[in-house]
């Protein structure tokens, strides 16, 4: 009598992409660029398309998209988050190291594709990869029955993928340039302050002359009126992580605060903006995209919003920001760039 083992299985088919090779390979294709920081990715409708170009070519339905990229100590970004909660997506995170170098990623697919391959709950697999250390995986794959469909990047010149990882691929496509350049752009550079001035002497100090995507918040819904904040300031406490008594903090951060008198320099600006990236894609999920007109006309938060800014940086630092004014600004930099890219608001010019 035969086992379910033994029973043959519906057509089914898994995507399996290494994020490094796709973003290096395209960034270069499309941009020009060799670092992740010079553009930016619309990963949502990238594996969007991604998975529509697959439904065209495999019969069956899809049982879930792989995703595999790297961050330091596996501390997800908020690109990375937003892709972890998309509906059949898994995202799996090695370590990137001080190098740049992905460590972990190709033990991690190859598990998941020789399980898969080995309980036959797939038949196919699309691969996009281009590393010879993928080969493991495809050849565990195969051993099972599954049949491996090799994606590429359009190469610059030559070929970016292992020539063994080629010829072991039941077939090989190559996804052209114009297929993937709607979901990459290249990070707009903002402008460095002049030597001397007070803005120049403040971004050397926090290691900033950082590329960004957008300008900042003032720069948002030019020649709309903006909201005028309250006349006195709300005062609550709130508790702060790693101190014996609560602090008091301003219930809208829009306030002024002094820097410290101790001539300390405040908390990284990079932190900061990832930190309100972070806060802001919470409130894109828990409150929904209809509700992008709470926000409007900006480019002041509205007081509960700046409020949970606030509390959720000092939550990660472990430290109060009330002497850090300039942190508290790069928040709401990193809030505001989060809502730009989300919403695709246009951007005017300030005066």
């Amino acid at each position: 009598m035969a086992t379910s083992e033994y029973v043959p299985q519906p057509a089914r088919y898994a995507i399996f992409v290494d994020a490094g090779y796709l973003y290096a390979a395209s960034g270069a294709l499309l941009l020009g660029c060799g670092s992740r920081r010079e553009y930016r990715v619309a990963a949502e409708k990238l594996i969007k398309a991604l998975t529509d170009h697959a439904d065209e070519q495999r019969r069956g339905e899809l049982l879930r998209v792989y995703w595999f990229d790297a961050a330091p100590k596996r501390q997800p970004t908020v690109d990375q988050r937003v892709i972890a909660n998309l509906p059949l997506v898994k995202l799996r995170l090695g370590n990137l190291n001080a190098q740049g170098q992905q460590k972990g990623v190709d033990a991690q697919l190859r598990a998941d594709l020789e399980a898969l391959a080995r309980h036959r709950a797939i038949t196919d697999a699309v691969l996009l990869a281009g590393d010879e250390d993928m080969l493991p995986a495809v050849e565990a794959a195969q051993r099972y029955g599954v049949r491996v469909h090799l994606w590429g990047v359009e190469p610059t010149h030559g070929s970016n993928q292992a020539e063994w990882l080629v010829w072991e691929s039941d077939t090989v496509e190559v996804l052209a340039a114009d297929f993937l350049r709607p979901y990459f752009t290249k990070a707009k550079v903002l402008p460095v302050p002049a030597p001397g001035t007070a803005a120049a002497v403040r971004d050397a100090a926090a290691g900033a002359h950082r590329t960004s995507p957008v300008p900042s918040p003032s720069q948002v819904f030019a020649g709309r009126p903006p909201v005028k904040p309250a006349t006195s300031a709300v005062r609550t406490t709130v508790p702060v992580p790693g101190s014996a008594t609560p602090a008091t903090v301003a219930a809208s951060m829009n306030s002024t605060a002094n820097a410290p008198s101790d001539g300390k320099l405040g908390p990284d600006r990079d932190h900061m903006l990832e930190i309100g990236e972070h806060v802001a894609q919470k409130w894109i999920f828990e409150r929904g995209r209809d509700n992008i007109r709470d926000l409007l006309p900006g480019p002041i938060l509205p007081p509960v919003i700046d409020k949970e800014l606030l509390i959720e940086a000092e939550k990660t630092l472990g430290s109060s920001l009330r002497p850090y004014q300039e942190a508290r600004t790069w928040l709401r930099d990193g809030f505001w760039e989060r809502v730009y890219r989300e919403f695709g608001i246009g951007i005017g010019k300030s005066d």
